[in-house]
C-alpha cells in the first residue's frame, strides 16, 4: 500500500507540473496521499516494535555447543560451558532439557543441544553466542605447557511465530532409537528423529522428548530458530557498520570471550571488561556477564579492562 502511495505521489505531481490549472487540485491529493503514508509508517513502525519485543523476550531457546580447536581439551571445554549454562538455568528457576549430545571417549562434548524454558531467557543469553577460548594446562600434559582451545556457542531462539517458510519436499526425516540409559520406551521404540534440510545441509537430531511426533516437532522448531539465525547474521553483517553501541556482530565465529585459567582472569573482548574467579563463573555464576552485557546495551560504555592486574 505504502509503494502504490508513492507511485500515485509521483503521478500527481507529474499531472501539476505539466498542467498548472491542476496545481490547487494536486495539493488536496498530495495531502490526503501524505496523511495515508503517514498512517502506514505509523503501523509498519507498530509491527515491527512487536516483533522486536517478541526477539527480545523470546522464553525458549535451543542452546548449542561445539567443540573447536583443540581436540579432547575443546570438548570438555564444550562440556563445561554446557554445564555452567545448564546451572545458571537452575538459579534462575528455568527449565532445561538436553535435545541431543554427542560425547568423546573422556565424557567431553564434541557437541550438544540444550532446550531452556522461563522467564527472559532469551534476552538474558542472546549475547553468548560466539566463539568461547580457553587457556590453561590440560590434566594429560607432562611438560606443563598451555594449551589453548574453543568451543562455539549458538543462542537460537524459539518463536511462536517464525518468519522462515520451508517446502516440506526440501525436508527428509529419519527415525531410529535413543541411545543411552533410559526407560523402556527410549531403546525400544524408535522414537528418535533425524531432520536432514537439503537447501542448507543443516542436520539435527532430537531424542529429548518420548515420542516421535513430540521430537519431529521439536526438531522442526530447531530448523526453524536455525534458519532465522543464519538469516539474522546475514542482516546483521550487512548493517553492522550503521549500529552503534552494539555488542559484537551476532556471528557464531566472532571469539568474544577467553578463559584464562593460569590467571584465572575471563575477558569478555567485546566490552572489554574482566572477571576473576573461574570455578565460581563456571559453576553457574555468570550473574555479573550478564548485567554487564546489559548495562553495555543500555549506555554503550564500556567496562574497565583489569586483564594485566
Amino acid at each position: 500500500m505504502y509503494e502504490k502511495l508513492e507511485k500515485d505521489e509521483a503521478e500527481v505531481r507529474k499531472m501539476a507540473e505539466g498542467d498548472p490549472s491542476f496545481l490547487e487540485l494536486a495539493e488536496s491529493d498530495l495531502l490526503s496521499i501524505s496523511e495515508q503514508k503517514k498512517s502506514i509508517l505509523a503501523q509498519m513502525d507498530g509491527i515491527i516494535a512487536s516483533e522486536k519485543v517478541e526477539d527480545e523476550k523470546a522464553n525458549e531457546i535451543i542452546l548449542e555447543v561445539r567443540a573447536g580447536a583443540g581436540g579432547d581439551e575443546a570438548a570438555l571445554f564444550a562440556f563445561e560451558l554446557m554445564n555452567m549454562y545448564d546451572r545458571y538455568a537452575e538459579t534462575r528457576g528455568w527449565s532445561t532439557k538436553i535435545v541431543d549430545k554427542s560425547e568423546n571417549d573422556i565424557g567431553g562434548y564434541k557437541e550438544a543441544s540444550l532446550e531452556i524454558k522461563g522467564q527472559g531467557v532469551y534476552e538474558d543469553l542472546r549475547w553468548e553466542t560466539g566463539v568461547h577460548r580457553v587457556q590453561r594446562v590440560p590434566a594429560t600434559e607432562k611438560n606443563g605447557r598451555i594449551h589453548t582451545s574453543t568451543a562455539s556457542v549458538a543462542i537460537m531462539p524459539i518463536r511462536k511465530k517464525s518468519k522462515i517458510v520451508v517446502n516440506p519436499a526440501d525436508i527428509t526425516i529419519e527415525f531410529s532409537r535413543s541411545g543411552g540409559k533410559g526407560g523402556q520406551n527410549v531403546n525400544k521404540v524408535e522414537t528418535a528423529v533425524r531432520l536432514f534440510h537439503k537447501p542448507s545441509g543443516i542436520q539435527i537430531r532430537s531424542t529429548a522428548e518420548r515420542s516421535q511426533s513430540a521430537n519431529k516437532e521439536l526438531a522442526m522448531g530447531i530448523l526453524l530458530a536455525k534458519l532465522e539465525v543464519i538469516q539474522a547474521e546475514e542482516e546483521m553483517k550487512k548493517y553492522a557498520s550503521e549500529r552503534k553501541g552494539q555488542i559484537g556482530t551476532g556471528d557464531r565465529s566472532e571469539k568474544i570471550r577467553t578463559y584464562n585459567y593460569p590467571q584465572d582472569r575471563i575477558t569478555d573482548h567485546r566490552i572489554k571488561q574482566t572477571w576473576h574467579n573461574i570455578p565460581i563463573i563456571l559453576g553457574g555464576k555468570i550473574d555479573p556477564i550478564i548485567e554487564a552485557l546489559h548495562e553495555f546495551e543500555k549506555t554503550g560504555k564500556v567496562g574497565s579492562d583489569d586483564s594485566d592486574e
